[in-house]
Order: C-alpha cells, then structure tokens, then sequence
C-alpha cells in the first residue's frame, strides 16, 4: 500500500482513478483531462495497492474573491473507496495525509457530504455549517434578448477559459484562478447553458426550466435584475445558485439539499461565522 499524490499525467493510474470514480459515481475525467482542464489545481490523494487506485480523496484549490477579497480555499471532493477494500481506514489515513499538507496554510477547508457519512468528518475537526439561497418572483414583459455561446468542442472551450480568467464576476463570492472546475461542468453538462447578453456585455451561465430561471454565475458587470429581464417574458421565478451582491427584493432562505451537508474548518469560517451566503453550484467538486 502507498500513497499516491497529484498524478494526473501517470496514465495508469489516472486510468485506475477513473475507473474507481465511474464505479463509485457514474464519473470519468479522462475527456476533461483531454481537453487541458485537469490541471495542477485539482489533486487526487489515493491509496494504491498492486497499482490500482481502491481509495481516494481529491484536493481542489478553490481561491474565492469574497467581498474583493481573495480567500485561500480548499475543497475535498471525489471521495470514494473501492466497495472491497472499505472499513480499512483507507479515508481517514487520506484525510489525515491531506491535513498534515494543508492545514493552517489555507484559509479554509470544506467539502459536502452525503448522509451516510455525517459522524465522519466532525473527527477531523470539521463542522456542519449553513448556506443561504436567494429567490424571487417576476414580471417580465420584453422578448429573450440572450445569445447562446457555443460550447461544441475545444476551440469553443479555450475561448470560455478565456472569458473566465479575464472578466470579473458580479457576485459577492465567486471561485478565482480555476476555471478548469468550471469547465468540469460547462464541457461535459452544460453545453447549453452558456449566454451572452449584449445590453450588459456579460457572459450568463443559466438554466431555464419551464417558468424557473436557474442563474449560475453572471461574469461581467451586468446587474442581476438586467441578466433577469434578459430572459425575457417566459421567466416568472429565479433562483441563484451563487450570493449575489445586492440582495434587495430577493427572498432569502436556508438552502436544503437532498443527501448534502456543507461542512467546514479553518480560520476563514469561523470568521465569517454569521455570513449568509452559499458557494456556487458550478464550483462543487
């Protein structure tokens, strides 16, 4: 048994990773990889046995601008261990590993789990904390005035990476210097749900479903409300899935989500203890 770190261009053990992670989770980061967007950032801690990769926790460096600030975060993600090797302690020597490399040199740690495995994390010094959902109601009269941004293969990526590097976004909290875990989403999941609204000259990440307006992230400086009216007449609800920075006329309330719990440690959460405010969707890992 040995620890393997950050091996992302070893191909027989990022071949054993993806193997374990569509096994555990109906994932593959080998198209991902391809593309150019597994890069340094996103580092997998994994027990090794006879080369095969049978456990694993991954770090994702996930630096936010908070209030203009830019916060050291890490979050641990892909998390998993081959079903005939669990009960060996395999996790907790990762955790350990991880925290021994990381802690009190971020400013925070944090990850989501499922419930399955609420009595773990609270071992290793992290707690449940809260986040905050923003909604409201509509009445839009003008017609969709958005412009859908093709995401069809990697010349229509790297122009994205671009965009995400370069131009800030309007968001109390937004994840800086990774897009490749936005591209996690936008390559694979999202390839339609990119839009340019010339009226605000801002790039929109969203998702309409029926009359449900789902606003990911705005990179640009275009209001809110005018990202909204965009959208045109069919849109009657919204919902954020990132704090915006205005919160007027927005209803706010606890965010739930099913088999997910937010936990936290380090210097930056306790700080911010009574902050109301959630991570973006498309930056869970």
């Amino acid at each position: 048994m040995c620890i393997e770190k950050n091996y992302r261009n070893n191909e027989v053990l990022r071949k054993s990773f993806n193997r374990l992670a569509e096994q555990t989770f109906g994932l593959n980061f080998e198209n991902w990889y391809q593309n150019g967007f597994w890069q340094e950032n996103y580092i997998p801690y994994s027990i090794v046995i006879d080369g095969e990769v049978v456990s694993n926790v991954s770090v994702n460096v996930c630096n936010m601008n908070y209030k203009g600030k830019i916060v050291k975060l890490i979050q641990l993600g892909t998390i998993m261990t081959a079903s005939d090797y669990r009960g060996k302690g395999y996790a907790r020597t990762l955790m350990e590993e991880i925290l021994k490399d990381y802690e009190g040199k971020v400013d925070g740690i944090y990850l989501f789990a499922n419930d399955s495995v609420l009595e773990f994390y609270p071992k290793f010094g992290f707690r449940e904390a809260k986040e905050y959902q923003y909604t409201k109601e509509v009445t839009i009269t003008n017609e969709d005035k958005t412009i859908m941004v093709p995401m069809k293969d990697k010349n229509d990526f790297d122009k994205m990476v671009k965009i995400l590097d370069t131009i800030n976004q309007n968001a109390e909290m937004y994840m800086v210097g990774n897009s490749g875990l936005y591209m996690f989403y936008l390559s694979q999941f999202m390839t339609e749900n990119v839009f340019y609204i010339a009226d605000c000259d801002s790039y929109v990440v969203a998702e309409l479903e029926d009359t449900t307006l789902f606003l990911y992230a705005i990179i640009g400086e275009g209001s809110v409300d005018d990202v909204i009216s965009a959208f045109g007449s069919r849109v009657k609800k919204v919902v954020l899935c990132f704090t915006p920075k205005d919160t007027r006329g927005f209803e706010k309330s606890e965010l739930h989500e099913e088999d997910t719990t937010f936990f936290v440690k380090g210097r930056f959460f306790e700080e911010n203890h009574d902050d109301e405010y959630m991570m973006q969707a498309i930056t869970h890992a």
